[in-house]
């Protein structure tokens, strides 16, 4: 198997934990959110706090549909609006505690994961991951632009 089918597993087990777990909610009915707002809050929190109109065009939205989409997350208590204090007319998109409940749900997993691999790796074989993943983290920042200031430019400490 080569490191791409490698990665591909590693990422799809990630993704297939997350929505396991998001259907064993839905079927206790714990979660309102639907498939595709689940996407939306999934984009928003990754921003880190986009304005409405950074969020609308990264996903490729209309405005009318984004202010839609945003005002059923707000009423469904996974979302809130914030003014922005140097421009009145803007809004800023938190998440809420509620939201990070639900996200929770696939955080909490990845730090299992991490935990174990730390404890199984040595300080080098760590300090190679952390590596590879600045050096994928650069790649992706390469390939999907992101609003200015949204996530960091790299993921390296220095």
């Amino acid at each position: 198997m080569n490191t791409q089918e490698k990665f591909e597993l590693v990422y799809n087990n990630f993704k297939l934990h997350f929505y396991r777990e998001i259907f064993h909610k839905i079927q206790g009915r714990e979660t309102s959110l639907t498939t595709v707002e689940t996407f939306c809050m999934e984009v928003i929190y990754a921003l880190g706090r986009p304005t409405i109109s950074e969020f609308g065009s990264f996903i490729g939205l209309s405005t009318p549909n984004t202010a839609y989409k945003i005002a059923n997350l707000v009423k469904k208590g996974y979302l809130k609006k914030v003014q922005c204090p140097d421009d009145k007319r803007e809004y800023r998109l938190e998440v809420t505690q509620r939201y990070m409940d639900y996200y929770n749900i696939s955080a909490s997993y990845m730090n299992n994961v991490i935990g174990h691999v730390q404890e199984k790796m040595t300080d080098e074989e760590i300090h190679g991951f952390d590596r590879s993943l600045e050096v994928i983290y650069a790649e992706q920042m390469e390939e999907t632009p992101l609003p200015d200031g949204h996530l960091p430019a790299s993921l390296s400490d220095e």
